[in-house]
């Protein structure tokens, strides 16, 4: 275990120094909750209101911050530089590489939780009735089905074009993923792409189990979960890893 715990310390130690990723794992989250919330611009109408529609899908934004952007930005590097061809040669191996990736993914999104959720407490959030278990199975599926579109991009493209598609994607998403604009402010077709994205799905599903104000749950759960599989299978058939 002394290899894997090395690595596991030396992969988180990288996304908190570096202060880009920090930026987008828990400055942008935190900007974009803390913004919609006081300024009255959403439909939602009072900063009450606002800041309970936009926890659950700010919390699903930090998902899709670590376990794609931040994962697939920091592996594209390492694959480009060969790092990663050389610790899957170590004593490490791949396994136990891969590992040390998923554990630090799981641990900065533990750290976004506790900054997140007193933040959006201290906004006015009040989530009588919600349902953490659920909330918690959401992330968990979103960070598999996010971290497989991640490794995925990452493992097909260069790493400067890999950079700028990861960070593409992700504004396509945050637009389109119902996380800060609501799936009934969209145009019909607009609207019926966005449920059957991964942030789409993630974002209606949390705010379900929070909230328990969801668009089409059982829909979202479905694409969800069909992307929690698919995304990852590409990923292992299509990786290079040099």
């Amino acid at each position: 275990m002394k290899p894997f715990a090395a690595q596991l310390r030396a992969e988180i130690q990288l996304v908190l120094r570096n202060g880009e990723q920090l930026l987008l794992t828990l400055g942008i989250p935190v900007l974009l909750l803390v913004f919609f919330s006081l300024v009255d611009v959403l439909p939602t109408g009072e900063a009450a209101d606002a800041v309970d529609f936009l926890a659950p899908g700010i919390l699903a934004l930090a998902v899709m911050s670590t376990a794609m952007v931040s994962l697939g930005i920091g592996t594209g590097f390492e694959r480009s530089y060969k790092v990663l061809k050389r610790l899957g040669a170590t004593p490490l191996g791949r396994g136990r590489l891969l590992g040390a990736k998923i554990a630090a993914v799981v641990s900065v999104e533990l750290i976004q939780l506790l900054v997140l959720i007193p933040v959006a407490y201290a906004l006015g959030w009040s989530p009588a009735h919600a349902n953490w278990a659920a909330a918690i199975g959401a992330i968990v599926v979103g960070t598999v089905a996010f971290g497989g579109i991640g490794l995925l991009i990452a493992g097909r493209l260069r790493a400067e074009v890999n950079l700028g598609a990861q960070n593409g994607l992700y504004l396509v998403l945050l637009l389109l993923g119902g996380m800060v604009i609501p799936f009934g402010e969209l145009p019909g077709v607009l609207r019926a792409v966005a449920r059957v994205l991964p942030s789409g799905a993630l974002a209606d599903v949390m705010r379900e189990a929070l909230a328990a104000t969801g668009d089409r749950p059982g829909l979202a759960w479905i694409v969800l979960a069909a992307w929690a599989v698919a995304s990852p299978l590409l990923a292992s058939r299509l990786f290079r890893w040099e």
